[in-house]
Formats: C-alpha cells, sequence, structure tokens
C-alpha cells in the first residue's frame, strides 16, 4: 500500500519531462570533471580536461562553488587543498584570487563558469553540478549560475544533490534543465526510501543523476520506467560500463569506463 502511495505521488508531483525538452540530454557519453588524467596530465575540472572531452565529441560534467563575491567557479571540492596544494576554502576567496590559483601539476587556473561557457560554445552538451554545503545557502550560488547562462544557446543542465538547488531553478528559471543528484549510500530503511521520494516533490526535476552503485534498485528504475530520464555516475570501471548499460540512459564516466566507451563508440 505505500508503495503504491509514493508511485500515485511521484506521478502527481513529478511528471516525465515534456516531449522534446531532454532529447539531448540522453544521447551522449559525458565525461566526468571533464576528459582528464589521474596522473595529472589534465587535472579534473581544467581547460585542458574541457578541451580534450570537446576534442572526443563528449559531453561534459563539471562542478560549480561559489566564490566569496558570489561567482560560480569550476572546482569540485569545498577544500583548495586536493586540487591545487593551497590551503584554505574556496568560498573565503573572491573569483580574482582564485582566478590566479593554478590547479596542481598544470597551467591552468580555477576558472569561473563563464569562461568554461565560453569555451564550450555549444559544441557539446553540458551538466553543472551545482555543489551546496550541507545546511548552506543555495540562492548565491544558483543566481551566479543563472547569470552565467544568461544568452547561452547550447544544450546544458543544472544538477545537485540538494533538492533545493532544482526547485530553485524550476521557479526562477524554468527554461535551463534540471536534475537530481542522488546516492543510497546503502541506506535502505522504509524511512530512508521516504526520504527520496521527498527529496524528488521537493525538487521536481526533470531527470536524475544516480550513484551507478544503487542503479539497479527499486527507486531509480521506477522512476526511469515512468519516463524520467536516469543518468549515472561514475562509470569509472567494465562492470559499471555493463551496468550502466543495462539500467541508465546515459553515463556519466571517467578512467577505464570513458576509455571503454569511446572504444564502443568507435567501433560504432
Amino acid at each position: 500500500m505505500l508503495y503504491l502511495l509514493f508511485a500515485l505521488l511521484d506521478r502527481w508531483f513529478v511528471p516525465p519531462p515534456a516531449r522534446g525538452r531532454c532529447d539531448w540530454l540522453t544521447a551522449t557519453v559525458y565525461a566526468h570533471r571533464g576528459f582528464h588524467d589521474r596522473v595529472g596530465a589534465r587535472i579534473e575540472n581544467s581547460a585542458a580536461a574541457f578541451a580534450a572531452a570537446i576534442a572526443a565529441g563528449l559531453g561534459i560534467e563539471c562542478d560549480v562553488q561559489c566564490s566569496r563575491d558570489g561567482q560560480a567557479m569550476v572546482f569540485h571540492d569545498d577544500d583548495l587543498a586536493r586540487l591545487t596544494g593551497q590551503a584554505g576554502r574556496l568560498a573565503d576567496e573572491t573569483a580574482a584570487t582564485l582566478g590566479r590559483i593554478v590547479l596542481t601539476d598544470s597551467t591552468d587556473a580555477i576558472q569561473p563558469l563563464g569562461a568554461l561557457l565560453a569555451q564550450v560554445s555549444a559544441q557539446v552538451p553540458l551538466l553543472i553540478e551545482v555543489k551546496i554545503a550541507r545546511g548552506g545557502h543555495i540562492a548565491p550560488l544558483c543566481l551566479a549560475v543563472r547569470r552565467a547562462l544568461e544568452g547561452y544557446a547550447g544544450p546544458v543542465a543544472v544538477m545537485s544533490f540538494d533538492p533545493r538547488v532544482s526547485a530553485w531553478f524550476r521557479r526562477y528559471a524554468p527554461r535551463v534543465v534540471r536534475g537530481l543528484v542522488m546516492t543510497e549510500a546503502g541506506w535502505r530503511t522504509l524511512g530512508a526510501k521516504a526520504r527520496r521520494h521527498v527529496a524528488l516533490w521537493r525538487a521536481r526535476p526533470d531527470f536524475l543523476a544516480y550513484d551507478i552503485d544503487d542503479l539497479a534498485g527499486s527507486f531509480a528504475q521506477s522512476q526511469r520506467r515512468r519516463g524520467v530520464p536516469v543518468l549515472s555516475w561514475t562509470i569509472d570501471s567494465a562492470a559499471r560500463v555493463t551496468r550502466a548499460a543495462n539500467r541508465a540512459d546515459a553515463p556519466i564516466a571517467e578512467g577505464e569506463g570513458l576509455a571503454l566507451l569511446l572504444a564502443e563508440r568507435a567501433r560504432g
């Protein structure tokens, strides 16, 4: 009975996207944080990694964080150390300061979202993951992303683990395709299942980006069966390539998984 109630409310609050709205979304392979090289030749979320993805005809998945002065900066971590070797938090620095910080083993610096949009220039689809700290304010970064996207004509979508982000774009930028990033993280209790549905109803996304380790579960597959596109991350092995091919509408891949998908595409 509870399953039927959840299914009914899913259909009521989150109908599948209108025909044609998300067709481009599932027609490509996405390079996770760009086409990067784990040994450092092309570091993640760098201009070089994005250039390599464009050259290979891959869609791009990237991450954005908010600078101290309210700019959307292309960077994954809250902390600068792992990717730059410098101490401190990205949110404590201005966009100008961040733009002078060079990524580890790279000649590329941290760049604003606007620079990435200019680089991509509608050549390939783009997924922008909006990174929000747990319980943090969403408006500054959402506004920064919306400003950067003004006038951009290429296929682009925003997504986030935080359902408030999708809800914000639904209200204030409804033309932008929006997604909810989800992981079950081993939690399969009744309460956890209920929270997933509540997050879905709150976000009202056009698509899901689902953890590959949880992709076979009933939640992701029930959404997919009723017409909500399901992308999956992070596809980085042969086993995960196979799982995503059977259970998802498009892969977000890196490493071995991305190499296998490119080889598969080359074979036709």
